[in-house]
């Protein structure tokens, strides 16, 4: 199975030195593996998690040149069939495969959230998305106080962006 650095280094060759895709996902794959080991997620689930931050933005290129933007919903629809392809020759299982595609195409879902991987994952791009555009302090508060769940992802966002 490939490691983590492995699937990083194919996903910025897959960028195609897209500088801006790569350092996000590289921050959503930093805040993801920082909270999953916080909240000491299970080896095999930290990998899926890891593995899906990674990816979690694969279909951007395709829907900027599809539909002329990379709106989330666009995304989620497009993004499975990528991570499918683009982990053909992982070694991963058919079973993680397929939770990987889930989580890249629920990525921009917050309801129905089922699993530390899935909730960690939507923590994690949301604190880069936070940073990246500039949310409001509101926003990011009723973000922390409704959708974060775990402990570790509540204390980043309060130290990052000095909530009380």
């Amino acid at each position: 199975m490939k490691t983590i650095a492995e699937l990083t280094e194919q996903m910025i060759v897959f960028s195609n030195g897209n500088l801006h895709d790569i350092t996000h996902f590289i921050t959503v794959w930093t805040y993801a593996k920082t909270i999953g080991e916080l909240e000491e997620l299970k080896p095999d689930t930290q990998y899926l998690l890891e593995a899906s931050a990674i990816v979690h933005d694969i279909a951007c290129p395709l829907c900027r040149e599809k539909y002329g933007h990379a709106d989330g919903k666009l995304q989620e629809k497009e993004g499975p069939a990528l991570v499918r392809a683009f982990l053909a020759d992982s070694g991963m299982t058919e079973a993680q495969k397929e939770r990987i595609a889930y989580l890249v195409g629920h990525h921009h879902t917050l309801s129905g959230i089922e699993g530390d991987d899935y909730q960690i994952l939507i923590e994690a791009d949301y604190l880069t998305n936070a940073s990246e555009q500039g949310y409001s302090a509101a926003n990011i508060e009723h973000f922390r106080n409704t959708i974060i769940k775990t402990e570790s992802g509540k204390k980043l966002a309060a130290a990052l962006f000095r909530l009380s």
